[in-house]
């Protein structure tokens, strides 16, 4: 059993030495100059009010995602976000009834200096996808697990503009 662990850690350690020498490096983190200046960055992003419930989920999460110091000292630059999630049922029965909801998000972003709105430096999309069984499911049952995909849908299109955020800043080191 410890030589199967020993072979595991020799393939990891062998697969981190590939992506070094390859010249990877990550994104953001904790590694170097330029990942410390674009999570500085990050951090310097004040995200704008999205309406809705589900823009409220959306909202906390980039927040969280972008802001890993808290919230911001310093605001550089604004992102707005244009968030949308649609509903179809699938999964149709003989009497029209449905037995499965499909969600389906959209986000289009962009990011601004705080001074310049109508200036964007970068702009994107997200989209993500989750569903629902609603087979013999009671009203409050399936509220409460819409909710919890509406916020399994915010953390990954979250994460997604987080990394295009973060992949413009690498690319763009002291933009604005």
């Amino acid at each position: 059993m410890s030589s199967s662990r020993n072979l595991k850690a020799l393939a990891v350690l062998a697969s981190l030495w590939t992506l070094s020498a390859c010249g990877f490096t990550p994104l953001y983190g904790d590694s170097g100059t330029s990942a410390a200046s674009v999570q500085q960055q990050m951090d310097e992003v004040s995200v704008g009010i999205i309406p809705n419930r589900t823009g409220q989920l959306l909202r906390q999460s980039l927040q969280d995602q972008l802001q890993v110091a808290g919230a911001p000292t310093q605001e550089t630059y604004l992102l707005t976000v244009d968030y949308n999630i649609y509903a179809e049922s699938i999964g149709i029965q003989q009497d029209t009834s449905s037995t499965r909801q499909r969600f389906t998000a959209t986000a289009s972003w962009s990011l601004a200096p705080i001074g310049n709105p109508k200036k964007p430096l970068a702009k994107g999309l997200a989209s993500t996808e989750d569903a629902l069984n609603i087979i013999d499911q009671q009203y409050f049952a399936i509220t409460l697990e819409t909710n919890t995909i509406n916020k399994q849908l915010a953390d990954e299109i979250a994460a997604q503009i987080s990394a295009q955020v973060a992949a413009y800043f690498k690319t763009h080191p002291g933009a604005g």
